[in-house]
């Protein structure tokens, strides 16, 4: 089977649908009240870094995933278990961000159809997807990712034309200080959606420019979060923070108050495909993670794995968790120290601590060549 190579465009669109992804179902930076802003802005600076952390992981050992650099930089004994941690964790943030799309579905768009329902269908959509493989993931995202950004400007634009933006719900700026919007990046915030990439790891080695590759990395997380930090304005500039904190969905809610002359209202539909392209890329990426994460301990193709894997986090997705609060307690209190923190810094920077010593010991200022067997094709 032939190499599957993505274009810089196509990675371009994956990052920017996969940082948009579920972080437009909630308010980013509610902490900070009417800074929240101002959180994402600063959070997308420190998200550039992380990223940054990320490629250069990657760059030393060029063309390799994730798990074929963790068995260079240990070997495979330690990193079978090492990567059967991560493949589950990949799986885990994907039943989440289904489970999100599901909830949103049931409780706005299709009150009477079960969420099993929804998640099952949006599954076969995912799997159909991974099954053919990544460049189908790059093709699909690289054609639908610009109607996202035009219907978040179409949005905008409703907005002010309908009279719901007012900048006194974000003023005074700062009232508290800088303090709290730094107190409020941490750990949430800059875990998510930048400590995520960890998983485009598992995507960078598709890329066959590796020259242009970190440029184009840089300049789409860069545009996401210019983009999360306008939506959360417009957000916060339309609902005020007290709604917005209160509300379940609040791009949807944002959406509702959308009336121009009593004939263009209820435009539900954009928010919805913003959310949903969003969701199938990120979920679709973490899923792929995982089974290059089975493909590298079994050393069979990712493929025969893609059929059960998706029934499975179909199931788990559902049962996940109760209701919609637990939900989003589960992943505001419980993940980001549990999860996010070990598994998206602290082994990835003593993994670089490694390779940079082998490098160092080797006395090559080359990059890292990995001896991993190849997986059959």
């Amino acid at each position: 089977m032939l190499k599957e190579n993505l274009s810089l465009s196509q990675l371009f669109a994956i990052i920017i649908g996969f940082n948009l992804g579920t972080t437009l179902v909630v308010v980013l930076g509610i902490t900070a009240k009417e800074d929240a802003w101002i959180t994402v802005l600063l959070s997308t600076f420190t998200g550039l870094i992380i990223t940054s952390f990320f490629l250069n992981i990657n760059e030393l050992v060029p063309s390799k995933n994730l798990f074929e650099i963790i068995e260079y930089g240990f070997n495979r004994f330690l990193a079978i278990p090492i990567t059967l941690v991560y493949t589950l964790y990949f799986f885990y943030l994907a039943a989440r961000t289904i489970r999100d799309f599901g909830e949103l579905t049931s409780t706005f768009i299709l009150p009477l159809t079960p969420i099993e329902i929804i998640v099952i269908t949006l599954m076969f959509i995912i799997g159909y997807i991974l099954y053919l493989g990544i460049e189908i993931l790059g093709r699909t995202t690289e054609i639908f990712t610009p109607y996202s950004a035009l219907f978040l400007l179409l949005l905008i634009i409703f907005l002010f034309a309908s009279e719901n933006i007012s900048f006194t719900k974000i003023q005074p700026v700062l009232a508290r200080g800088i303090l709290p919007v730094i107190e409020s990046m941490f750990p949430i915030e800059v875990s998510r959606p930048y400590g995520e990439l960890i998983v485009m790891t598992c995507v960078f080695p598709h890329i066959s420019n590796l020259k242009m590759r970190k440029k184009s990395v840089i300049y789409s997380v860069a545009v996401s979060g210019i983009l999360l930090t306008i939506a959360t304005l417009i957000i916060t500039l339309s609902l005020g923070i007290t709604t917005a904190s209160r509300a379940t969905f609040p791009l949807l809610s944002t959406t509702r108050l959308i009336s121009i002359g009593n004939f263009l209202e209820r435009i539900d539909a954009l928010a919805v495909f913003i959310i949903m392209l969003g969701i199938v890329i990120k979920s679709s990426v973490f899923i792929y993670g995982g089974l290059k994460g089975l493909e590298y301990i079994f050393k069979y193709q990712y493929r025969y794995f893609v059929i059960p894997i998706v029934c499975i986090i179909s199931m788990f997705s559902i049962f996940i968790s109760m209701e919609i609060n637990d939900h989003v307690k589960e992943g505001a209190v419980a993940v980001p120290y549990l999860l996010y923190l070990p598994l998206q810094f602290a082994f990835p920077c003593f993994l670089l601590f490694v390779l940079l010593i082998k490098k160092f010991i080797n006395k090559g200022n080359a990059p890292l060549h990995d001896k991993t067997k190849k997986i059959p094709r």
